[in-house]
């Protein structure tokens, strides 16, 4: 059979077309059999797209089309990431959709650079307007992504990686810390809350948010039955959700806790203990919540409906209280000629990290702070032992004024 040439006279291999209209296009199958087209102004531009396919196929870096895009991807990973919770996953459907789909979703996957990334969150911030710690969060939507097309073969490298490390130098893409309240913050707080007429009902929950360090959905999920008032302990197994669910529609659910670490038990302090015998000893009079979810049921902490706390229900009554404490606060200081002590804003979960933080104050064995915290990093729990302890540092170093002889 002769060999096929093109209008040049030269040779051309298999797979290699010249066309009508000058020209030239490759042809050839994957293993499922299906074929695709390359194509190129001249056959040395096609034979260097030949070679750069070639190399790719090699390196197994092609598993569908070499028209993969970002979004191709994106749908394979969500729908193979059963792992992932449902608040995790609505999350990164959110970022990316609103963020990434239409900015560089349409690429394709192997096309993606480093600077692609790079362009996209510098153009959040600038042009869109998105705080630093929003990009953050879409970074970390993007980044696992990739980390999958690494691993899946359509990529040889995460494009994300050291992204926000660069953008560092131009924007503040610091995490911002989480403060804990002070002692005198965490007494007024509580205080206002016990001597309110409109909000006393609540010190319970209160009490065992700052005596307990758990999270929210730890919390706000916390059952009868996981309490041991003969052992003094809490049994933290669980978590309460409120999110979107599969069918689309917001709601509770109970999940596991966020990590392997999360499932712990913690010992129940005394002022926690009165706390829950006071709300049980209330409940057996005004009756039990009846709320199941999931099977569960028993739930110690209800709001004045009947209905379980959400995250963002306790952060609304956080404000509301924080709000009338300063208020009465500034009235009372300006009557007995003094600064008043405001008690800045903070979010449920600071009460978690009051609670790290007062722990830390008192014990050094960070393993044990660790276990408590159900912190799956030891780094976490040493970042908090650090930044608790300097102040505490501070006063000792005070106190050594003039009792070190140096000199």
């Amino acid at each position: 059979m002769a060999s096929r040439k093109d209008s040049k006279g030269r040779k051309l291999k298999d797979g290699e077309t010249e066309r009508k209209d000058g020209r030239y296009q490759y042809r050839y199958s994957l293993g499922n059999g299906k074929r695709h087209t390359i194509y190129a102004k001249s056959l040395s531009e096609l034979r260097e797209k030949e070679q750069e396919l070639q190399k790719d196929l090699s390196n197994n870096l092609i598993t569908s089309s070499p028209k993969t895009t970002l979004n191709d991807v994106f749908k394979v990973y969500m729908k193979d990431k059963n792992e992932l919770k449902l608040t995790t996953k609505n999350s990164y459907k959110f970022f990316y959709k609103s963020y990434i789909k239409d900015e560089i979703g349409s690429m394709k996957i192997k096309s993606i650079k480093y600077s692609d990334i790079r362009r996209l969150y510098s153009s959040l911030i600038a042009d869109k307007g998105l705080k630093p710690s929003s990009v953050r969060t879409i970074h970390k939507a993007l980044r696992p992504i990739f980390t999958f097309a690494v691993r899946d073969g359509y990529i040889v490298s995460n494009p994300t990686e050291d992204v926000l490390k660069d953008l560092k130098k131009t924007y503040s893409l610091k995490k911002p810390k989480r403060h804990s309240l002070t002692i005198q913050e965490q007494e007024a707080f509580i205080n206002f809350i016990a001597n309110s007429p409109q909000y006393n009902r609540l010190l319970p929950l209160f009490t065992v948010f700052l005596g307990t360090g758990c999270r929210v959905g730890e919390l706000t999920g916390l059952r009868w039955e996981d309490c041991n008032f003969e052992d003094n302990t809490i049994s933290v197994n669980h978590n309460l959700i409120y999110s979107k669910k599969a069918d689309g529609k917001y709601g509770f659910y109970i999940t596991t806790p966020k990590t392997d670490a999360g499932t712990r038990i913690i010992p129940m302090l005394k002022d926690v203990k009165n706390a829950l015998l006071f709300e049980r000893k209330r409940q057996m009079t005004e009756g039990f919540n009846q709320t199941v979810v999931d099977g569960c049921k028993g739930f110690i902490f209800e709001n004045i409906n009947g209905s379980l706390y959400s995250g963002s229900a306790i952060n609304k009554l956080i404000n509301k209280i924080t709000e009338a404490c300063n208020s009465e606060e500034v009235i009372r200081a300006e009557a007995e000629h003094r600064e008043p002590l405001i008690i800045r804003h903070f979010s449920v979960h600071s009460l978690r990290h009051t609670f790290c933080t007062r722990f830390c104050e008192n014990e050094t064995n960070l393993k044990v702070i660790q276990e408590i915290m159900g912190h799956a990093n030891i780094s976490t729990t040493m970042d908090i032992y650090a930044e608790a302890t300097k102040e505490k540092k501070a006063e000792s170093f005070a106190n050594l004024e003039g009792k070190i002889k140096i000199i």
